[in-house]
C-alpha cells in the first residue's frame, strides 16, 4: 500500500471512462484518461482501447499506464466502476502490483452484487471476472460535494482515498478526472457530449 505522508492540493489523478458503445457487440471501444491536478487542472488525455464485454480492460490500461510520460507523476487512478465496455471486468489488485499506482474505484450508486452476479454468469468465465468484483474489496461510502458515492481501493488506506476523491470532486460528486473522462469520451464518439456525466 502507498502511505501518503501529505496529500498535496496538486496530487496527479488520472480518470478513466470509457465511451458510449454498443451493447454485446464485441466491438472496440475506446477508453479516456485524464490527467488532472487534483480536481482544478488538465494537464493531459491519454487513450487505449478494450473489447465490448471482453476479457483485456486489465492489460490495457496497465499497458496504457506504465507506457505513459506522467507516470512517474501519478499519485492515483480513479475508474468510473470496476467494469468498462459493459462487463469487462478490471482487476485492480493486478493494476497496482504492475504500475504501482493506486486505485479508487468510484460508483454513483450501491452496486447491486446479486444482480452483478447473474448477469457475469452468461459468460463462460464468469466466476473469474466475479472474483475481479470481489478482490476489489470493501465497498466505502463517502461524503463528496454534498452527496454520497461509494468506492472500492487497492493500494491506498480509505482514509486518503476519502481525502483525494473530495479534493478532487470539485464541481459534483464525481471526481473531476472522471466527470471529463466521460465527457470527452462521449464527445469524442458521438460528436457532442449530453448531459452531465
Amino acid at each position: 500500500m502507498k502511505k501518503f505522508r501529505n496529500i498535496k492540493p496538486e496530487i496527479r489523478i488520472l480518470g478513466l471512462d470509457d465511451a458510449p458503445f454498443v451493447p454485446h457487440s464485441r466491438e472496440q471501444v475506446m477508453v479516456i484518461g485524464t490527467l488532472f491536478r487534483a480536481g482544478k487542472w488538465l494537464d493531459g488525455v491519454l487513450r487505449t482501447h478494450i473489447t465490448v464485454d471482453g476479457t483485456d480492460a486489465t492489460t490495457s490500461l496497465i499497458r496504457m499506464v506504465n507506457g505513459s510520460r506522467h507516470l512517474e507523476q501519478l499519485g492515483v487512478m480513479m475508474l468510473d466502476g470496476i467494469t468498462l465496455g459493459g462487463f469487462n471486468v478490471v482487476n485492480i489488485q493486478k493494476i497496482f502490483h504492475e504500475t504501482e499506482v493506486p486505485v479508487i474505484v468510484i460508483m454513483r450508486k450501491y452496486p447491486d452484487l446479486p444482480r452483478i452476479k447473474k448477469a457475469l454468469k452468461k459468460f463462460p468465465d464468469w466466476e473469474e471476472r466475479w472474483n475481479h468484483i470481489l478482490d476489489a474489496g470493501e465497498i466505502y461510502k463517502v461524503h463528496a460535494n454534498q452527496e454520497f458515492i461509494y468506492m472500492q481501493l487497492c493500494g491506498i488506506s480509505p482514509e486518503d482515498a476519502r481525502e483525494i476523491v473530495k479534493l478532487s470532486a470539485t464541481r459534483s460528486a464525481i471526481p473531476e478526472p472522471i466527470r471529463a473522462a466521460h465527457i470527452i469520451a462521449a464527445g469524442v464518439i458521438t460528436g457532442e457530449s449530453k448531459g452531465n456525466a
